[in-house]
């Protein structure tokens, strides 16, 4: 083998080992990115756990039993570290404002009621695909289009907390 044949391969070889350590460290550069994805998906596994439970305005705080939209946010989110008030209208404060346009897994997304008016009055979270996961009502804990006519109709806002 030819002295510049061996030069040939030594470059290409730590060329390669080059682009090999730097696609891994391009990689490993956005932890918090993917460390909020993760505790979104734990959070939102927590959460349909409880699918089908029991919806009961005024549910107390920290009891599976029951729950009602905040107190099952708050639950559930209180599993990982991420400490809520209890009123859906005291969450609306917390964490970032986000468009809509840009959810992510995790957001709290805000409604008003017809019991409340214009006033937030419901908290659920955004479980991608345009879905949320909360619970109100007969059906308890349950999943739910962003897009069906009524919560399309009485969105507000959304935060981000993770």
């Amino acid at each position: 083998m030819s002295i510049k044949s061996t030069i040939v391969r030594k470059v290409a070889s730590i060329s390669l080992c080059a682009v090999i350590a730097f696609t891994g460290a391009a990689m490993a550069s956005s932890p918090s990115a993917s460390a909020a994805t993760t505790k979104a998906d734990k959070i939102i596994t927590l959460g349909k756990k409880y699918l089908g439970v029991k919806y009961r305005f005024g549910a107390p705080s920290g009891k599976t039993s029951v729950f009602d939209c905040s107190s099952f946010t708050q639950y559930i989110f209180g599993k990982y570290g991420v400490k809520l008030p209890r009123v859906s209208s005291s969450q609306a404060t917390k964490g970032k404002k986000i468009a809509k346009a840009s959810l992510k897994k995790g957001d709290l997304v805000f409604f008003k009621t017809s019991r409340t008016g214009s006033k937030i009055g419901h908290v659920a979270v955004y479980i991608g695909s345009n879905k949320i996961l909360h619970t109100y009502g007969k059906p308890g804990v349950t999943v739910t289009s962003l897009s069906s006519t009524y919560w399309k109709q009485h969105y507000v806002t959304a935060r981000r907390v993770l």
